[in-house]
């Protein structure tokens, strides 16, 4: 699943330093994650990745960190169409319910949005918990997070 394997890229990148496309590939492929050099290809671009001298004359993938709202919001919006099953309140907590295995992708881009009403998620296999607060901050939460539907 491509958003399984987004995050996947993600927490490689943050964690390792990959400089080639053959060494992520080699990465993904150690979990279980067979891909070709055009999918990888295809998938540094939608992330946005971009290469940051290591310091030794070679350069590594990195996350950039001056993304803009825009792109934060163009992938929530494609990772919520893809993956998202329902989204419901109860008093001040959000639960959204995802394909399984994309909890924790949806909600690593539900945090790079940064709104102040979420005080913390908490993700599992295919739920994810938004705790919001104040409590009458919910419906608005509620209709943010249905636009990107």
């Amino acid at each position: 699943m491509k958003a399984r394997r987004h995050q996947r890229i993600l927490d490689i990148v943050r964690s390792q330093t990959i400089k080639t496309q053959e060494e992520l590939a080699e990465e993904l492929a150690r979990e279980g994650i067979t891909v070709t050099q055009a999918t990888i290809s295809r998938d540094i671009k939608e992330l946005r990745l971009i290469k940051a001298p290591v310091g030794d004359g070679t350069y590594r993938y990195t996350i950039p960190t001056d993304r803009s709202i825009e792109d934060i919001n163009r992938r929530v919006e494609r990772i919520f169409r893809e993956v998202i099953i329902s989204i419901e309140d109860s008093e001040n907590i959000i639960v959204i319910k995802t394909l399984e295995g994309a909890a924790q992708a949806v909600a690593a881009v539900l945090d790079d949005l940064a709104w102040r009403e979420i005080v913390g998620s908490l993700a599992g296999d295919d739920t994810i918990l938004l705790i919001i607060k104040p409590v009458q901050s919910v419906p608005d939460v509620m209709s943010r997070l249905n636009k990107f539907r």
